[in-house]
């Protein structure tokens, strides 16, 4: 009789496999995102519904929860990360106190690199999931800080933005794309016509519009840029040396082309200046509530902007953006009267422009 097949132990050792199992074990304690239909009469009398799915829920308050775990995983099973490992980003603060969270989980140690002016509330956070902070002088300088801190604590370099694109499943396994189509199904338009991000790696525009191909969803992927980024000329030319000074609306628009940003992937660049940012995060936080963070109001802008342009032709169908973080975080900045006057100019005139279209 032929032998019985021998099972062997896999050459990781268990705490690889307990530290894949925490994590899991993690995602499976938190339901889903929320789904937010905005109450918009004058689009809404049209056929145009508009979306926020809520990332603000996650455990650690923003859409980089996401990412955070799909960096880990593909890191551990890579065998990038061990018992031990000293876990190093370049981060301005959403996606460092996230990975923060995550190193916690698998008591690991984590050290963030970032721009000294980076808000106090997200270096509070990170250091409350015990991580410690690098500071650097200027956004240019994290890329090469984090590698010199992971070289000198023989730790790994996560890299988001050059790992984002990668490390998530964009064929589905419960990503961002495969969620938003899932809560969509029993509303008016499911298929929507538009999905609007913003962009600081490029891996959700990444993952969102593989996603659609995949699927063969009639869905385009609009990315809302900020002034200053690199992203909008990026889009146009295609070409990836190209530079920028960088945005002031924190988490989205980089000064530097990433590798993450796959521009056949985005249908359409909305360039969003600041005040109009600043103006819909306003608008919107009024509208539900509740504060949002300023990223959020840069994608509203473009939501606005697509929404119009399909009343104008006629057109009926839904728009879904992303409500990436809680306003909370931005209270001495973004949502401060006096600091917005000072950093961003007045805003004023974009209220005014804002408020006609809500009419």
């Amino acid at each position: 009789m032929p032998s019985m097949p021998t099972i062997t132990t896999p050459p990781h050792g268990s705490w690889l496999h307990g530290a894949i199992a925490r994590i899991e074990a993690d995602y499976q304690r938190s339901a889903d995102t929320h789904l937010i239909p905005l109450p918009l009469p004058a689009f809404s009398a049209a056929g145009i519904d508009l979306y926020l799915k809520d990332e603000s829920t996650h455990p650690t308050g923003s859409l980089k929860h996401r990412l955070a775990r799909s960096l880990f995983l593909y890191a551990l099973c890579n065998g990038w990360v061990d018992e031990g490992s000293t876990i190093v980003e370049a981060s301005s603060g959403s996606t460092a106190v996230s990975e923060a969270y995550f190193a916690r989980l698998l008591g690991l140690p984590f050290v963030a690199v970032m721009p000294r002016s980076t808000s106090a509330e997200k270096i509070a956070l990170i250091e409350f999931y015990g991580g410690r902070c690098h500071f650097v002088e200027s956004a240019g300088e994290v890329y090469e800080a984090a590698h010199a801190v992971a070289a000198q604590t023989g730790g790994h370099y996560m890299d988001q933005f050059t790992y984002a694109e990668r490390a998530t499943d964009w064929r589905g396994n419960n990503n961002i794309a495969e969620s938003m189509f899932s809560q969509m199904q029993r509303e008016r338009h499911p298929v929507p016509r538009w999905i609007v991000v913003g962009a600081g790696t490029g891996g959700t525009s990444a993952t969102i519009g593989r996603y659609v191909r995949y699927q063969r969803h009639a869905t385009q992927v609009c990315v809302a840029d900020p002034a200053g980024s690199v992203f909008g000329a990026y889009h146009r030319t295609g070409d990836a040396l190209l530079t920028a000074p960088g945005s002031r609306i924190e988490g989205i628009g980089r000064p530097r082309v990433e590798p993450s940003f796959i521009r056949t992937l985005v249908d359409r660049m909305e360039e969003v200046q600041d005040v109009d940012s600043i103006a819909a995060m306003r608008a919107l936080s009024a509208l539900l509530g509740r504060r949002v963070g300023p990223s959020t109001g840069t994608n509203f802008v473009a939501m606005l902007a697509l929404a119009q342009q399909m009343r104008a032709r006629g057109e009926q169908g839904s728009i879904l953006s992303l409500l990436c973080d809680a306003g909370e975080r931005y209270l001495p900045t973004y949502h401060d009267a006096a600091w917005v006057r000072r950093c961003m100019g007045d805003c004023a005139a974009a209220e005014q422009r804002l408020q006609a279209l809500l009419v």
